[in-house]
């Protein structure tokens, strides 16, 4: 998923940023830009998605059979297909690379074209009426299913509990639906006999967002910790909750952060019978502090402030417990496992090939033409790594090229390749035969230094 996501992190930004600058409650409002918003958010970031997931299984013909599969669940719903495109794009990547295997080796020349183009449009074609009939019309019952449960919780007066179903709403793109479809109207209500309602601060809440995008800041990894400071400037200042909700679809289980942020943050405001005069929209803390009446701004900031601090502790947890586990780790187990057995285990002798396969290619260095960088979205850490390792081939007079890429896309008769080391095993994975050196910083590595005098040598 995270393959899926991050490398379109900026057309996100994008949109975030025409979104808060000129639709009409916007800063710079304008009529004409503000009509790039929703066919950005219906068609471009959906296709993006798609298309990102069928290349990831099988290059760029994967990659325009799951854009074209996409369009099938953008039409088939009337809500943003964002949870849509990460199934049908990986799943007509799929198809046609499973078809292209089944047909390998048996086409006759000069009939190659012919079979590949028509092959992509029929399963491109199949499955696109598929995903339009069955994805699209499964999403819109999801969606009644979560405003029916909104609503029976606030007619229980359980109003902590509506973050079971407001913050994976919100993750599924369907936090207007649920904000300008239940709980504004019903806020509105309220606000018209007592001068105020909480429910317009259930799904604008900024708090459980900004923890965790804090949380990735801090303890993130690569191009999410990289673009995490931007997203939070648009998202807590300028209002488009939607910047971070991909952050949460790289790793679903952050959904727990955003619950219990949302439902902390609901509990304190009623503590402080806290309230907005209306429904701010975008959802900026500028707007919600100026749709505050007198006497509720303490109860306001703490509502927020306590729900980014609860998000923020369970993001940070799930973060850092996250880390793969390392071979120092497997290397004490089978010893343990030897000392036990009373003889050395298979596995031990496992480990010891492994070493002997690195001493072999810590010796194979003396024709390396190229060097690659590689990291989960091929942007970001790889890319300053490979830029930090090119200066330091330049001044040391080595003609060797340096680029970055991907894991999934990984050539199998690469030379060398550098990883961050929890990336490392699924870099032998991809290309076995290589030369891999792992790394804990791609700023500051000492192995760049060790990498360049075993060059020379």
């Amino acid at each position: 998923m995270s393959g899926m996501i991050m490398p379109n992190i900026g057309a996100f930004i994008a949109w975030g940023l025409i979104t808060a600058l000129f639709i009409p409650t916007g800063w710079f409002p304008n009529e004409g830009f503000a009509e790039l918003v929703g066919p950005m958010i219906t068609y471009l970031l959906p296709i993006l998605i798609g298309f990102t997931g069928g290349r990831l299984v099988h290059g760029l013909r994967g990659g325009v059979v799951g854009a074209t599969v996409t369009m099938g669940v953008i039409v088939g719903a009337n809500i943003p297909m964002f949870l849509g495109a990460m199934i049908v794009g990986p799943l007509g990547g799929w198809v046609i690379r499973w078809f292209d295997r089944l047909i390998e080796g048996k086409i006759k020349p000069g009939f190659e074209m012919l079979v590949n183009n028509f092959s992509a449009g029929i399963f491109g074609g199949g499955l696109t009426l598929v995903a339009y009939k069955l994805i699209g019309p499964a999403v819109n019952a999801l969606t009644d299913w979560l405003a029916s449960g909104v609503q029976f919780i606030f007619d229980a007066n359980l109003l902590p509990f509506a973050s079971i179903f407001i913050e994976p709403a919100k993750v599924l793109f369907l936090n207007n639906a649920i904000n300008h479809g239940i709980l504004g109207p019903l806020g509105i209500e309220q606000a018209a006999s007592a001068g105020k309602s909480i429910l317009f601060l259930l799904e604008s809440n900024p708090g459980p967002g900004l923890g965790i995008l804090l949380a990735y800041m801090f303890f993130g990894k690569g191009i999410a910790k990289q673009t995490s400071p931007g997203a939070i400037i648009i998202h807590f200042l300028g209002g488009i909750h939607e910047i971070y909700f991909p952050y949460i679809l790289m790793r679903p289980l952050l959904l727990v952060a955003a619950i219990a942020g949302g439902a902390s943050g609901i509990f304190t405001l009623q503590l402080f019978g806290a309230g907005l005069v209306a429904a701010p929209s975008p959802g900026s803390i500028f707007a919600i502090l100026a749709l505050t009446p007198k006497g509720n701004y303490v109860g306001v900031i703490l509502g927020v402030l306590v729900a980014a601090a609860v998000s923020f502790i369970i993001s940070a947890v799930i973060l850092k417990s996250s880390k793969d586990t390392g071979e120092e780790d497997l290397a004490k187990a089978t010893e343990k496992t030897s000392a036990l057995k009373g003889k050395e285990s298979r596995a031990a002798e496992f480990i010891q090939v492994g070493k002997a396969v690195e001493t072999q290619q810590e010796s194979s260095l003396s024709n390396v033409h190229h060097i690659i960088f590689s990291c989960d979205a091929g942007m970001g850490s790889s890319a300053m790594g490979a830029s930090i390792l090119k200066n330091k081939m330049k001044q040391a007079g080595l003609n060797v090229s340096v680029t970055n890429t991907a894991i999934s896309n990984l050539p199998a008769d690469a030379e060398v390749i550098i990883t961050h080391k929890d990336l490392t095993s699924r870099a032998k994975e991809k290309s076995p035969n290589a030369h891999h050196i792992s790394v804990e910083n791609f700023l500051n590595s000492p192995r760049y230094d060790e990498l360049i005098e075993q060059l020379k040598k």
